[in-house]
C-alpha cells in the first residue's frame, strides 16, 4: 500500500499584530508618513534608485527610538518572532534573535518590488499598515523552483503547497514572518493610493 508524505516544509507565519499586545495602527500609519516627510535622504535615495514611492531602507536605522510607536512595535515583533522561532524548532544555543533592520515602505501606484531574499538574516517579515483596494499582495516562490528544469507545470487547481508561487493578500494590522532565505516579491500596485508597510529582519 503506497503512502505519500510531505518533506521539507516552508513555514509562513501569519497573525494579527495585536495578538500579542494592542498597537494603534492609525498612529503607526501617521508616524510612517511623518518620518517619510522628514527623511530627505530617504526620498533622494528612493528617487535615485527608481523606487516608486518612498523607503527608509537606506537612510534610517533608528526607527525604534525615533518614534514611541516604533518602540512599542518592536516589543510586539519580538513576541511574534519568538513564537515563530519556537514553531521552527530552532536550537538557538541560549542566544536570542535580535531585530537587525526595520524600515518603512510606501509603494506608489505602478510600483513593485522585484524578487529577492534577505541574506545574513534568520527571520524576515512585514507588517501591513495601509492596504488600499486593488493594491499589491506579496508573492512567495518555491525555493526548489530553480532545480525543476524538466518538471511539467502544475495544474491551476494544484494544492497550495505544490504551486511554484503563492500569493498572500494580507490585511491591515497583519504580520507575516518567514525564514529569510525564502524568495519573495511585491507585484505591481494597481491602486491609485499608496500601500504602506514596514519590513524587518532578525539576526542570530
Amino acid at each position: 500500500m503506497s503512502k505519500t508524505k510531505l518533506l521539507f516544509s516552508t513555514p509562513l507565519y501569519r497573525a494579527k499584530l495585536s495578538d500579542v499586545g494592542e498597537i494603534d495602527m492609525l498612529e503607526l500609519e501617521n508616524s510612517c508618513w511623518s518620518i517619510a516627510q522628514d527623511d530627505e535622504a530617504g526620498r533622494i535615495w528612493s528617487e535615485e534608485n527608481n523606487y516608486p514611492g518612498y523607503t527608509s531602507y537606506a537612510s534610517l536605522s533608528d526607527l525604534t527610538w525615533r518614534s514611541p510607536i516604533f518602540e512599542n512595535l518592536k516589543y510586539n515583533l519580538d513576541l511574534h518572532v519568538n513564537k515563530f522561532s519556537m514553531e521552527l524548532d530552532f536550537d538557538l544555543e541560549g542566544r536570542d534573535l535580535n531585530l537587525e533592520d526595520i524600515w518603512i515602505n510606501i509603494l506608489a501606484e505602478g510600483g513593485n518590488h522585484s524578487a529577492h531574499l534577505h541574506p545574513n538574516s534568520v527571520i524576515s517579515g512585514t507588517i501591513y499598515v495601509s492596504m488600499p483596494k486593488n493594491t499589491s499582495a506579496i508573492k512567495f516562490e518555491d525555493p526548489r523552483h530553480p532545480m525543476m528544469m524538466a518538471a511539467p507545470s502544475r495544474l491551476v487547481s494544484a494544492k497550495e503547497y505544490l504551486k511554484p508561487f503563492v500569493y498572500i493578500e494580507p490585511l491591515v494590522g497583519e504580520i507575516l514572518l518567514w525564514e529569510s532565505w525564502l524568495r519573495h516579491e511585491v507585484p505591481t500596485n494597481n491602486s491609485p493610493e499608496e500601500r504602506v508597510s514596514i519590513s524587518f529582519n532578525y539576526s542570530w
